[in-house]
């Protein structure tokens, strides 16, 4: 095995039906992916840990096989988390400038300013996205630093979970050797891999489709809007093919993923598929047809559910450039016409871009997550965040209890 090297970042998918490992390598001109390793995932439920021994055997094996192609060893992940406990605010804070000139000391205190809210006891921030500042009355600024003024302000969208579903998380990676610098939000590290800056600046809604999971992003100004996660995703497709075929889950996802449509005007008549029996009955042949019409409806339930979502948080009318579909059930046929109906906008299908190496094997919707989760660790490689098991939160926390010190004297 060779040695570990600095500039290798990892992103690390635990999703509800792949657990993938992404291997980038910083060079000379940006990113390059060199390793990908991918293991079914077995203790996962609509995005939340079920089954920490399961979980633990997927990662590791995702793990191996993307050490394997990269040649390399892995010791430190960026890692998504998801689920329908993820819950999101828009909030808002306001200091005086000491100096007359905005200080990164000044832009600190506004944001601990803006994430002082009321948080359970059970819940933690995992995300505090700054989405514009505001210096006496002039608003948004992007980047304060430098500017004079009396008063700072900050509109922030501050994302939560679960304590104990990240826990679970840090818990199944630090079962297989691996610390976890940061947990990311999987629609935020998706957006990093599929969206331009144009079209999170025009408005944008992003929809990651999984296989337990829905999950939204809605951008505008170039700043994130709001998030949400609807517990339903690819699985519930596979299990209605199921349920509406009489055949076994494993027959159900590879009809689904071979001769699945969305939307079943666009299927011909005449095409018939042959559908494996349960229990050692005879193979039967279908009508790709029924097989469609068993698909539709979950899936315009999907995207009903997301446009009442976003109608719900008030941003129906943010969308200038439309509805970006990714995730592994995104590819799926008629997706995007069924997507173009329910929310009246123009749709594309998101493909992770902005990297260079494995280009072909990642070129893929169901890969967004992973890269995305790269690329989010390249941008923010030189922040250090202490995490549930690391073994030095007590010195990265005595580092933050100095810096707050000198801020004050």
């Amino acid at each position: 095995m060779a040695k570990k090297n600095d500039n290798i970042i990892v992103g690390l998918d635990i999703g509800t039906t792949k657990i993938c490992a992404i291997v980038g390598e910083v060079g000379e001109h940006g990113l390059n992916i060199i390793g990908i390793g991918t293991h079914p995932s077995k203790g996962l439920r609509k995005g939340v840990v079920v089954n920490i021994e399961s979980t633990v055997t997927s990662i590791k094996k995702a793990v191996e096989e993307g050490e394997l192609m990269a040649g390399c060893e892995i010791g430190t992940v960026f890692t998504g988390i998801a689920g329908g406990h993820i819950k999101s605010i828009n909030s808002h804070g306001i200091i005086g400038i000491r100096s007359g000139e905005v200080s990164d000391a000044d832009i600190k205190r506004v944001i601990d300013a803006a994430k002082a809210v009321n948080i359970p006891m059970d819940r933690e921030i995992i995300h505090v996205l700054p989405q514009e500042f505001i210096v006496d009355d002039q608003d948004g600024i992007k980047e304060p630093l430098g500017m004079s003024g009396v008063r700072l302000e900050a509109k922030v969208h501050i994302v939560t979970a679960a304590v104990a579903s990240a826990q679970n998380i840090v818990k199944c990676c630090n079962r297989t050797g691996l610390d976890v610098r940061d947990i990311v939000l999987q629609q935020l590290a998706s957006s990093e891999a599929v969206l331009s800056s144009e079209e999170k600046e025009l408005g944008v809604v992003l929809v990651d489709i999984g296989g337990g999971t829905t999950d939204i992003a809605v951008f505008a100004e170039g700043s994130i809007k709001h998030t949400a996660v609807i517990a339903l995703g690819g699985n519930h497709l596979t299990s209605d093919i199921a349920i509406g075929l009489r055949t076994p889950a494993s027959e159900a996802e590879k009809i689904k993923k071979k001769y699945g449509c969305a939307l079943a005007s666009m299927v011909k008549r005449d095409e018939m598929i042959e559908v494996p029996s349960v229990g050692g009955r005879k193979p039967r042949t279908v009508s790709r047809q029924i097989l469609a019409e068993i698909v539709e409806p979950r899936v315009e339930e999907i995207m009903t559910l997301v446009n009442r979502e976003i109608i719900k948080a008030g941003f129906e009318d943010v969308a200038a450039s439309g509805v970006v579909l990714t995730g592994g059930s995104a590819s799926l046929d008629g997706m995007m016409e069924m997507a173009e109906q329910v929310f009246n906008l123009p749709v594309r299908l998101g493909l992770p871009v902005g990297i260079s190496g494995l280009t072909d094997i990642v070129n893929s919707p169901m890969y967004s997550t992973g890269v995305g989760l790269v690329l989010y660790g390249y941008k923010n490689r030189s922040e250090d965040k202490f995490r549930v098991g690391e073994k030095n939160v007590f010195g990265k926390i005595t580092k933050r209890m100095k810096e707050w010190l000198s801020e004050f004297f």
